[in-house]
């Protein structure tokens, strides 16, 4: 289905009434399942465009960080999921997603990611590109830093962990601990990045995650800190 959103029109200071109903409705259910723990959360800017970094290793990072977020956030996501019930609902209603066909140049999909920064929205892109299959951190891709840099926005990234065991514990009937952490932005230079600078900044943008999570969930970072 193809999006007919007019991303230069969206109020992005705050969420329309049926989002914060439904985010309330998925907070309650997230603290009647699971212990999170939430921390940073005055990183996030109050006002004015960022691009959210925020690493990827579950089905529920979405509900799980987005339900903290007190800004209208559109996200940035595979067109995979708009063909998978439930989770291409909630991604198109609650986080005015833009879908980005994987494999090949989206140019359309990249001019309306731009458009939400330009208009001074958030917007949600996970920098490993795809979900995590050990739960560590994967190599870091260029999309979150080029998208930043190419709208003179900063990178505010943020960690969930612990929803990837969610299950087990429901299992036990016990609630599952998680954490989420923002981060401080981070600034990039004004003005286009060539590709070497694009893989530094995104190399750095990596290391301040792994910074903020523990030492099991930094994956091929690991190695940047001392560990195996």
């Amino acid at each position: 289905m193809p999006n007919t959103t007019d991303y230069t029109q969206i109020d992005y200071s705050h969420w329309t009434r049926r989002q914060r109903v439904f985010q309330k409705f998925v907070l309650f259910l997230i603290r009647l399942l699971t212990r999170v723990q939430v921390e940073g959360q005055g990183n996030i800017p109050a006002s004015g465009p960022f691009v959210l970094a925020p690493n990827h290793i579950h089905m529920f990072d979405i509900p799980v960080i987005f339900g903290y977020l007190p800004r209208r956030t559109v996200v940035f996501a595979a067109d995979k999921w708009q063909r998978i019930p439930i989770f291409g609902w909630l991604l198109s209603f609650f986080g005015d997603a833009i879908y980005v066909h994987r494999g090949e140049p989206d140019r359309k999909a990249l001019a309306l990611a731009l458009d939400v920064l330009k208009a001074g929205g958030v917007l949600g892109l996970a920098p490993e590109g795809t979900r995590s299959r050990t739960g560590g951190l994967q190599k870091g891709r260029t999309g979150v830093v080029y998208l930043a840099s190419r709208g003179n926005v900063p990178v505010l990234p943020v960690v969930a962990f612990g929803q990837e065991q969610a299950f087990s514990y429901w299992l036990r009937l016990r609630r599952v601990p998680i954490c989420v952490r923002f981060g401080a932005p981070i600034h990039l230079p004004a003005g286009r990045l060539r590709s070497p600078d694009l893989d530094a900044r995104t190399d750095e943008l990596m290391l301040a995650l792994a910074r903020m999570l523990p030492a099991a969930y930094r994956g091929v970072y690991a190695e940047r800190f001392g560990e195996e």
